[in-house]
């Protein structure tokens, strides 16, 4: 796995090329395989600077970030667009502060899934854009490999080699099938429509982060990923229960002023269950847990709901 990191002297260079001013102090820096660093600049202003593996996708994921912030979605201003330093893609974007987590209350579902619904249908066309291929990896049912599994996307190993928990292969493949045969065009939505992604101010939204994650999926198959994982934060076992991903999906409906058919309500169950079949698996690469994203209970009820 590459941890991509500009050194603090490359760093300066880039934000005294690109934003006219090399940075006056560091607000914050956090990341994994990602290095982002929020910086006050020496002539004022205060940015997010982006660093991670460059990928085609990556521009094309700041060309909708741009597009949804004109037309008025809560996204953070791009400044510069992903640029190539070396083998990684280099971006900037405003500060934005404030806002919170929601707090978790009887509407959090329907506020999560009506955000989503404006956001999908705020975005531009998929024709009007770049390539989104490959999605990110825990929503990447629709890739070109033979194998079952994509890579994972912060860890070394291959999913498709492991045997101990071949209930999840099964699951997985059944999931895969259902959504590769869905006729829905693909549009564009956000592919990891989980808490720790987005800020609320007075239960309102106030701002959407991790623009990386956007996808040119069929929409069925992006509200069913969001309403699987949806009150999620980042630590392990904060997913959705199969009753607060029904919530997430009759609100979205009535947020989008439209009806599902059962075909499109059995893929969203689908598109859930594949990823939360991909975070267990993953899990098991490093000794953790595969039951805090999906135990064989839920799978067999979230089974049942997508008609597999």
């Amino acid at each position: 796995m590459t941890h991509a990191r500009l050194a603090p002297a490359a760093l300066a260079d880039w934000c005294r090329e690109y934003l006219g001013a090399p940075p006056e102090r560091i607000l914050f820096e956090t990341g994994y395989l990602s290095q982002v660093v929020g910086l006050r600049l020496a002539a004022g202003g205060d940015v997010v600077v982006k660093v991670r593996a460059w990928q085609e996708r990556v521009a094309t994921c700041a060309q909708v970030q741009h597009v949804l912030w004109e037309r008025g979605f809560p996204t953070a201003r791009l400044l510069v667009p992903p640029l190539p330093v070396g083998d990684f893609a280099v971006s900037a974007e405003a500060l934005v502060r404030g806002g919170e987590l929601l707090p978790a209350r009887p509407d959090s579902a329907g506020r999560f899934a009506e955000a989503l619904a404006r956001l999908v249908r705020t975005a531009p066309s998929v024709s009007t854009v770049g390539t989104l291929a490959p999605s990110p990896a825990w929503v990447a049912w629709d890739h070109d490999g033979a194998e079952l599994w994509p890579d994972p996307d912060d860890r070394k190993g291959d999913l498709n080699a492991r045997r101990g928990d071949r209930w999840l292969d099964e699951i997985g493949a059944a999931a895969r099938f259902q959504l590769r045969a869905l006729p829905e065009p693909a549009v564009i939505g956000h592919g990891d429509w989980y808490s720790q992604n987005l800020r609320w101010i007075d239960r309102r939204l106030h701002v959407v982060h991790d623009w990386d994650s956007v996808v040119a999926q069929p929409e069925a198959a992006i509200i069913g990923a969001a309403a699987a994982i949806w009150p999620g934060t980042g630590l392990p076992g904060e997913v959705a229960t199969v009753a607060q991903t029904e919530e997430f999906l009759t609100a979205y409906q009535e947020a989008a002023g439209q009806t599902c058919t059962d075909q499109e309500i059995r893929a969203a169950w689908a598109a859930g269950l594949w990823t939360r079949a991909f975070d267990a698996k993953k899990a098991s690469l490093v000794g953790a847990d595969p039951d805090a994203a999906l135990t064989p209970t839920e799978a067999a009820q979230r089974r049942s709901l997508a008609g597999i």
